[in-house]
């Protein structure tokens, strides 16, 4: 039995990947050519310039063929050995990730404990640096922007407490859902190593990511023995051109090229206002949402939500996933699920990469039908709120 599918454009709400613009696909679009090519290599470096423009940095820049994940286990290896310290600052899902990927790696691991709703207190990660007087710990690790939870990191309040502790730790970042959506920069930030993917703010297809590192950290890399050939970044600078070991995947470079001309186009300071103004409206529709002991958003700290993607927790006793079900089956809208222990009592809204108001505003319209569907209390106008903000 063949099960129709709803008509008219599927509505990607998800935090990641994001929407792929026309222009983008087009690009995408081509026939193969030689990495070696000269027609290539102009594109290739143009790449790599503009990534660095959109990092806000001078410094290294290394490409990989592979998702964010991946470029986590890239600097990992080349900045570590066995046995070495790494403080990870808790935010949520991923920066779980991180710590079970380093212990894997045979690193050990010390954790600033955060409530995954509220935020990571910054006094905190001040007082494990303070404490660490034999300076073990050799890397602080923070998610910029915890997709799991809705919730953001401030850097420079990071690098404020690493420097109030004197501590020469290196400061490692995941920008994956942070970079093209909110302000990021990494040479003003004095961040070490910069961990970025394609498929978010980029509006690329999921399947290269990247690293950027400061000099600071190159020196360590000098020393690091983990073991890693493919991602090493010794073996990446000996190529020709420097970065991959291995094929280069092209087509992707050419979309990355009309990413960078539609974010440099728009203007970096004017997308992430976008960001912040649909963010808002979003935010503003959930608050309504959580009368009647409705939906509620998940970050419960005003001072750290989210610019590119909001966790709503549904009411005691409903189901999210089933609720995202009907959006995807009768709307033809699909919305981020919660993750890990997350999962079943949280959607997320996704507001980052190539959207507008109308997207917007379509996708919170069939949240409501899909919440008044399978009869999850809400307070009503959530909509009209996002609208009002909107229009004001």
């Amino acid at each position: 039995m063949t099960t129709k599918k709803p008509r008219g454009r599927h509505f990607f709400a998800n935090p990641g990947p994001t929407n792929i613009p026309d222009s983008i696909l087009r690009a995408l679009d081509r026939p193969t050519i030689d990495f070696h090519d000269p027609d290539f290599r102009e594109v290739y470096d143009a790449c790599f310039d503009g990534v660095k423009r959109v990092l806000r940095t001078e410094h290294r820049l290394f490409m990989y063929t592979g998702s964010g994940h991946g470029a986590w286990e890239a600097s990992l290896t080349n900045l570590f050995s066995p046995g070495d310290t790494i403080l990870i600052v808790e935010s949520g899902y991923f920066s779980d990730e991180w710590a079970k990927m380093a212990k894997a790696l045979k690193l050990e691991v010390r954790a600033v404990a955060a409530d995954w709703r509220h935020g990571v207190d910054i006094a905190a990660v001040k007082a494990a640096l303070t404490e660490d007087t034999a300076h073990v710990i050799k890397a602080v690790c923070v998610v910029h922007n915890e997709t799991a939870t809705g919730m953001f990191i401030p850097l420079p309040e990071v690098r404020a407490a690493i420097d109030a502790a004197k501590h020469p730790a290196l400061f490692l970042v995941d920008t994956i859902s942070s970079l093209g959506s909110l302000d990021f920069r990494m040479d003003e930030w004095k961040i070490d190593g910069v961990v970025g993917g394609s498929q978010k703010g980029l509006m690329l297809p999921t399947g290269m990511s990247f690293t950027a590192v400061s000099p600071k950290a190159m020196e360590v890399h000098q020393n690091a023995t983990l073991g890693r050939y493919y991602f090493d970044w010794t073996q990446m600078l000996g190529r020709n051109p420097q970065s991959f070991v291995g094929t280069i995947p092209v087509n992707i470079f050419y979309g990355l090229k009309e990413a960078l001309r539609l974010l440099e186009e728009e203007g970096l300071p004017e997308v992430y206002a976008r960001h912040a103004r649909l963010g808002e409206a979003v935010r503003r529709c959930v608050k309504v949402w959580a009368g009647n002991n409705g939906p509620q958003l998940f970050c419960t700290n005003p001072g750290r939500y989210s610019d590119s993607v909001t966790a709503v927790v549904m009411p005691e006793g409903h189901d999210a996933d089933e609720m995202r079900n009907t959006a995807r089956q009768r709307f033809n809208v699909s919305l981020g699920g919660g993750l890990g222990k997350l999962k079943g009592s949280v959607f997320r809204i996704g507001h980052l990469g190539d959207l507008n108001e109308p997207m917007v505003l379509g996708t919170l319209g069939s949240v409501e039908m899909a919440l008044r569907i399978n009869g999850v209390p809400y307070g009503k106008g959530g909509v009209e709120a996002a609208m009002d903000y909107l229009a004001s």
